[in-house]
This record gives C-alpha cells, sequence and structure tokens, in this order.
C-alpha cells in the first residue's frame, strides 16, 4: 500500500530539488527535457502563502508538461501547514515539508532542520497535514550524527503519516564551507528501516554517483540540486555546452517567465567556471547588470562567440594558463558544464587558520629621504591595501565578553515576519511591526522611542489652542 501511489507516478528516480529561487517553472521543464523524472518546487512558506493571495499565484505557476510535481511548505503550524496544502493540491501530486533546510533564517524562523529536535510538533504537523488533503504527504530530512537516532527519526516520521522521505545524508552542521561528504551509510540503514519510498540526497555530481548511490544504498531514486544547477543534464549522462543549455532556458524563460535575479543566479552557475578567468570581468559584469532577456542572451552570445573555435579545435585552449591562474585541474575544458567542486571542510579549516595566525610585518625600504613601507603576511606574501585596511578594522573592534548582553534570539511575534524582536520593544515587536501598531492603535513604544499617541495629543492641544484664540 505504502508504495501504490509511487507506482502511479511511474516509479521516478531522477528527482530535481527544492530550491529557494532556482528550482521554477522554466528550470524544471528544462531539467524534464533532460532526464529528470520528478520535480519539486521551491520552498513557500506556508504563512505568507495562506494569506497572500500574489505569493500564492506566482508560486503555483506551473503546466501540463510539469508533472509529476511536488510541492514544499516550510512552517511549524500544524494547522497553517495544512491550510497551505489544501489550497495547493489541485496544482500537484504531493506534499512535501522542509525539514532539512540548515540556513539561520530557517533558524530564526523556526522551520526547516530546527524542527528536528521537536518530534511531537513534527508529528503533529505530518499527521494533521495527512488528515486534511487528498495526496500524499513526504518529507526532506537532514541526518543526526547518530544512525540509530537518524533511523528512530525517519521511523517516527513514517509512522505520523509520511508516505516518502528524501533524506540529505548530512548534519545540520554540515553548510556552506563545512559541507563536506554526505554518509551514504545513514541512507542505507535508513532505508532498511523503513517501509516507504526513499529518496537520496548528497554527493550526486554525475550520471554515474546517481547509480552508484542507487547500488549503494537500494533507494528508490536519486536527488540532486547543486549538481543539476551546474548541468542541467546531468541525469541525461551528459556535459553539454553552457552557451547551449543557457539559450535553451532562456527559450522557457520567454514563455514562462520569472525574476531576472534567478535568471542571473543559474547563468552565474552554468557559466562559472568560465568567469573565473580574469579576461571574463567584463562579461561577469554583463551579466551581473543584465536587466532584460536581451541582455542575457548577449552574454550567451559573447560566451559562445569566444569559445566556440576553442571547442571546435581551430584554436589552443591553453589550460595550464588556467591550473596557474585558478589553481584548479579542470578534467573538462571551462566552457562545458560540470559540477562544481567545493573544497573540502579540512582544507577550509586550514585556510582560516593560517588567516587567524597572520601577522604584520613593516618592511621600511630607505631610497634618499623616502621611505616605502610593505605589508607582508606571516608566509612573506604582500598584503594588498584593500585587505589591509579590512584587517585594521578587524583589530580595532573590541573584544566581546561572554557575558556581555546581545540580542536574545527571539524573533518578532508578528507570524508574518521573520524579523527579530526589538530588545526593549513593550510589544515584542521589530522596529516595522512595531511603528505599523502604534500609527493603527495610536500607542507609544519607549523602547523604539516610537511616540505616535504623544505627538497626536500634542498636536490636538496646540488645534484646541488656536480655536481659543479665535
Amino acid at each position: 500500500m505504502s508504495y501504490d501511489w509511487y507506482n502511479l507516478l511511474g516509479r521516478p528516480r531522477f528527482v530535481v530539488a527544492p530550491m529557494v529561487d532556482a528550482s521554477e517553472l522554466a528550470w524544471r521543464l528544462l531539467c524534464r527535457r533532460h532526464g529528470a523524472h520528478l520535480c519539486y518546487t521551491p520552498m513557500f512558506h506556508s504563512n505568507v502563502f495562506t494569506k497572500d493571495p500574489k505569493y500564492r499565484k506566482d508560486s503555483l505557476q506551473t503546466c501540463q508538461e510539469d508533472r509529476p510535481l511536488i510541492v514544499q511548505f516550510c512552517g511549524n503550524n500544524p494547522d497553517i501547514m495544512a491550510a497551505a496544502a489544501k489550497l495547493a493540491e489541485q496544482h500537484c501530486d504531493a506534499i512535501d515539508i522542509n525539514i532539512g533546510c540548515p540556513q539561520s533564517i530557517a533558524k530564526r524562523g523556526k522551520y526547516g532542520s530546527y524542527l528536528q529536535d521537536d518530534w511531537e510538533l513534527l508529528q503533529k504537523i505530518v499527521s494533521t497535514m495527512s488528515k486534511t488533503v487528498s495526496i500524499p504527504i513526504t518529507c526532506k530530512i537532514r541526518i543526526f550524527e547518530d544512525i540509530e537516532k537518524s533511523v528512530k527519526y525517519a521511523l517516527m516520521l513514517q509512522e505520523a503519516g509520511c508516505k516518502l522521505l528524501t533524506v540529505h545524508g548530512r548534519t545540520r552542521e554540515q553548510k556552506g564551507p563545512l559541507t563536506g561528504v554526505a554518509s551514504w551509510k545513514h541512507i542505507k540503514a535508513i532505508r532498511e528501516a523503513v517501509s516507504i519510498p526513499i529518496f537520496a540526497n548528497g554527493n550526486i555530481q554525475c550520471l554515474e554517483d546517481v547509480y552508484r548511490c542507487l547500488e549503494c544504498t537500494k533507494v528508490d531514486g536519486i536527488m540532486s540540486a547543486e549538481g543539476i544547477l551546474t548541468n542541467p543534464a546531468l541525469f541525461e549522462g551528459i556535459n553539454p555546452l553552457t552557451w547551449q543549455m543557457a539559450q535553451e532556458y532562456l527559450d522557457l524563460v520567454e514563455k514562462f517567465p520569472c525574476p531576472s535575479s534567478y535568471i542571473r543566479g543559474h547563468l552565474f552557475k552554468m557559466f562559472h567556471k568560465l568567469f573565473m578567468l580574469e579576461d571574463n570581468n567584463e562579461l561577469r559584469q554583463l551579466l551581473a547588470t543584465a536587466q532584460n532577456i536581451n541582455d542575457f542572451r548577449q552574454v550567451c552570445i559573447t560566451i559562445k562567440e569566444k569559445y566556440l573555435h576553442y571547442h571546435q579545435g581551430l584554436k589552443h585552449f591553453d589550460n595550464d594558463e588556467f591550473i596557474i591562474r585558478i589553481n584548479f585541474n579542470l578534467i573538462l575544458p571551462p566552457w562545458i558544464c560540470q559540477p562544481y567542486v567545493r573544497m573540502s571542510p579540512e582544507e577550509h579549516t586550514k585556510k582560516m587558520e593560517r588567516h587567524n595566525k597572520e601577522q604584520f610585518r613593516f618592511i621600511c625600504f630607505q631610497d634618499e629621504n623616502i621611505h616605502k613601507r610593505i605589508h607582508e603576511d606571516s608566509d612573506g606574501n604582500a598584503i594588498s591595501r584593500k585587505k589591509m585596511k579590512k584587517l585594521r578594522r578587524i583589530m580595532r573592534r573590541p573584544i566581546k565578553s561572554e557575558n556581555q548582553p546581545g540580542r536574545s534570539g527571539e524573533i518578532c511575534i508578528n507570524e508574518m515576519c521573520p524579523n527579530p524582536l526589538g530588545s526593549k520593544c513593550v510589544y515584542q515587536l521589530c522596529k516595522k511591526c512595531c511603528k505599523n501598531k502604534c500609527y493603527e492603535e495610536n500607542l507609544d513604544c519607549e523602547g523604539h522611542r516610537i511616540l505616535v499617541y504623544t505627538k497626536r495629543e500634542m498636536a490636538r492641544k496646540r488645534v484646541s489652542e488656536n480655536d481659543d484664540k479665535t
């Protein structure tokens, strides 16, 4: 029974992940053309989705070719999450709950992976949503360091009503430069314990990785996020020309428009290796300031004209020069879609240690009556003037004591607002929400120094005094 609905979807194996500002309709259709079986929408905020019709309309942009489709929501209120799911159920094949986002904004809003410690609340969210809609409820999670706890976590969600689980094989702390390698061992243990379909997420940079993961973990499908952003044809098993993929994507954008920031982000990722070269700085700047579809197309055309001769073998591309400039040896030429390779956490840690231990030596050279001062780090490398100014600014900052008061980490009590609340606000609101409340309800807030009531009373007194005089 747990696989019936999954079989009706065609047992999808190649899955495009939910990505904020990145898995919009045009990108989903591009990935479907090149091998993807199932796509997720970007993460939507359930609270805003239920209250803002415009946000809801923009979020649910889809078409007939965009199926099967899973809509993902974040939030921490079971009733609001269920209401959002109800509004979306006619437009998709399943509803996903984001329990995997590790970003700081998720911590402030208490959603994503920051719900993974509150199992009772998660059970209520999953069960409430499952009872409210007629389509399956799925979850995307991260692992705990302990395999046994990760397995119990997955079993708890299954018992609460989750019909499909996507397991990202990294912990909540593995993000940014400390991302590191995902643990397929954890995913395999969860696969062996649960009876619902499982998708694996993590360490997928090419089609060979997909099949290795399927063989290692025995999961039902593979989800890709970062890998498919640099190569939308990843599931097709090819490495196409960057400008071909970019042009194909722009053709879809003309049919299914999206914000220019989404387009810019996708093109930057596809052209990432080329933009690492200094002689492409002008092209990089052109893309950064592009405002319409013609500007984006011009970037693609210019890159094609510049590198097509190299690709055809009519000109020789000096890969050694690329290695010297970038300090990285590419297997494929930089104009080919290929994975983004992160620095390992160990290398990043060493780099930060060197940075923190940086010492400054001032070597004075006397040439007649002129003294020239050169700044160097501990390795004897010259430090630029801009970097030196930044380091001096950091050194001037006072050292904060552990007991020094600061923000509490609490957020504004307005459910629509993710901002931190003012530490002295009498209404426990951020400054913007507090100002709106004071204007609407004729109040004062001494903490924010918003004196609407006082100023209005003073104005009334002046008016009454003028009336008495006349």
